[in-house]
């Protein structure tokens, strides 16, 4: 297996806090989520907590035996938390945490988990990409939103409002009927997306962060058809470009950390 990646900060001065690295036959991503607060419980920050449980994770998928992703995940939750439990407050609503891709190649199938908004993009010899992601936080994410809506920003109104919103979020994490990332309890594991497919038939696999699917989601510039074309033809660093031209030109949000690992020769 081959393996090209690229990622980016999305603004100068702050640390990236995704991750992305590859070991042979599996590769790794994971986009850290920056809370408001963190710094306050939490002296390393979500660049460490990212860091520190991608190298946990590639560390087993390099000697995993065959278990399965989700039990390798939650083995690396628990790693990271208790590296951190006696100076920090991993389990508070601001601790550090993450969203996270993995696939593996072995004995002619690829295996992958995806926890929270990553994207998992499919090249098929002779159909169309598809595209694997847990959509369950996007959704409640707009659930909890749903009552901004008509309220006038900037108004002290909608200060109120955003901030039942932000509450009613968090506390739909990690909860059953809520949305599930990567933090302080090793459970979360077993909420992943998992799957498994023959690697014949699949000419590359590409790991996104959400920074990087703007391109097809909020801006609409590209389809999963154009991102796979991109990769083919640029790379990641293709993808990761057009991201920062359309921040650039002003559409409508903040730069964001943008990551993409593609694989190739899955079978090689």
């Amino acid at each position: 297996m081959r393996v090209e990646m690229l990622t980016s900060p999305g603004r100068d001065g702050r640390p990236n806090e995704d991750f992305a690295g590859a070991v042979p036959g599996a590769a790794v991503l994971l986009d850290g989520a920056g809370i408001p607060g963190t710094e306050a419980v939490c002296r390393h920050g979500v660049a460490w907590y990212t860091h520190r449980l991608g190298g946990a994770l590639l560390g087993r998928l390099l000697r995993d035996g065959g278990r399965d992703l989700a039990t390798i995940l939650a083995e690396g939750i628990d790693e990271v938390t208790d590296a951190h439990r006696d100076t920090c407050h991993p389990a508070d609503p601001a601790g550090p945490q993450a969203t996270v891709a993995m696939i593996r190649v072995d004995g002619g199938r690829l295996d992958y988990l995806l926890l929270a908004d990553a994207y998992l993009l499919l090249d098929r010899a002779g159909a169309s990409p598809r595209v694997v992601t847990d959509v369950r936080e996007v959704t409640a994410r707009r659930a909890c939103a749903a009552p901004l809506d008509g309220v006038p920003a900037g108004t002290p109104e909608y200060d109120r409002v955003y901030a039942r919103c932000v509450e009613a979020l968090r506390a739909r994490r990690n909860q059953p009927g809520g949305y599930w990332l990567a933090k302080d309890d090793p459970h979360a594991a077993a909420e992943a997306v998992t799957g498994d497919l023959p690697v014949r038939g699949v000419p590359d696999v590409a790991l996104l962060s959400n920074g990087a699917a703007r391109l097809v989601d909020p801006y609409g510039l590209l389809d999963w058809a154009g991102v796979r074309d991109v990769l083919r033809s640029e790379g990641p660093a293709g993808v990761v470009r057009r991201v920062r031209r359309a921040e650039e030109s002003g559409a409508g949000a903040a730069p964001d950390d943008a990551t993409v690992v593609r694989c190739t020769d899955l079978a090689g």
